[in-house]
């Protein structure tokens, strides 16, 4: 069964703040054998830190067509909202209302899912050398993905163009229907490029990356790593929990996410302690001890690593 992961896990570098977001507007248009969407937008916390990020979930049931579809997820911050307006207003586009009590930043969450019946219709008849493009959106790849996505300029304008537009009624169904069809289209130009066949989707320089179980261990490892940012977990312990050797855990880690185990650890906590610092007010001693470092001394200086400050110093901000 394909878990695809959740697009804040991979957009989000602060621990433990879900529970916070605050929901300011939400979009949704469900119809079967169409596309479906949910638009979410959120109110950003000064202190939440976010990489814009982009995904593609190719979902496959080769027993259970019914099940089939293509995803396009996204997340990207600094967006504005204006409370009264319910969009970006041209005074905070122009940032003429920066004092303005209703205008707020924001944190997006966006998610178009294709049926097998919509993208049929794009995909010529029998082609005597199917591309890689047509494989995916006639569901004739053989085995399910889910893949990060560049976000190139023409996708951020798009999406810029969903959250921003000022079409209501039928015309904004229209005009919706109509940029997302373009966003298919750009995700997956930068997704697959000059078309390289199943190289484009699975690329991966750790062999073992290309069997979806153990990509779903290194993706399942990167979670527990979250959940145990007061609780120092050991790279064999982590490798135990996911059932995994070390070297599998440290290469593929390093090739999906980018970053070492370790420095995803370190980063994760040391923005966890940010946020408990200047957002919740604990002391020094207090966020050193969550943390689970046997001296403070040792967390200030792995704190000014990371942020370039010592924590005292994060308190007079």
């Amino acid at each position: 069964m394909h878990n695809p992961p959740d697009i804040l896990a991979f957009a989000y570098r602060q621990p433990m703040m879900l529970d916070q977001m605050v929901l300011l507007q939400e979009k949704e248009q469900q119809i079967p054998g169409s596309v479906q969407y949910v638009i979410s937008r959120y109110e950003k916390h000064p202190q939440w830190s976010f990489d814009d990020t982009g995904m593609m979930v190719y979902h496959f049931r080769k027993n259970d067509p019914r099940e089939n579809y293509l995803e396009l997820k996204f997340c990207i911050a600094g967006n504005v909202y204006c409370r009264q307006k319910e969009k970006e207003c041209d005074q905070c586009r122009l940032g003429t209302s920066r004092a303005c009590s209703d205008r707020v930043e924001t944190m997006d969450v966006l998610s178009f899912r294709f049926s097998p019946v919509h993208l049929s219709q794009f995909v010529k008849s029998a082609p005597s050398n199917s591309t890689v493009t047509e494989d995916i959106l006639h569901f004739k790849h053989p085995s399910s993905f889910s893949k990060l996505l560049p976000l190139c300029g023409r996708t951020r304008m798009v999406l810029e163009a969903l959250l921003n537009h000022t079409y209501t009624d039928s015309l904004e169904n229209i005009y919706i229907n109509a940029q997302i069809q373009m966003l298919l289209l750009y995700s997956l130009e930068c997704m697959l490029g000059d078309e390289k066949g199943d190289k484009a989707i699975e690329s991966f320089q750790c062999k073992f990356l290309a069997n979806e179980a153990d990509r779903d261990k290194i993706v399942k490892a990167r979670e527990i790593l979250l959940q145990h940012i007061g609780e120092p977990i050991t790279i064999k312990e982590l490798s135990r929990k996911v059932a995994i050797n070390e070297c599998y855990l440290k290469k593929g880690f390093k090739e999906l996410f980018g970053t070492t185990v370790f420095d995803f650890y370190q980063s994760q906590r040391m923005e966890h302690a940010r946020y408990l610092l200047y957002e919740k007010g604990l002391s020094v001693t207090e966020v050193s001890m969550m943390l689970g470092y046997s001296s403070i001394s040792h967390f200030s200086t792995a704190f000014k690593k990371h942020t370039g400050l010592k924590p005292c110093e994060l308190l007079l901000h």
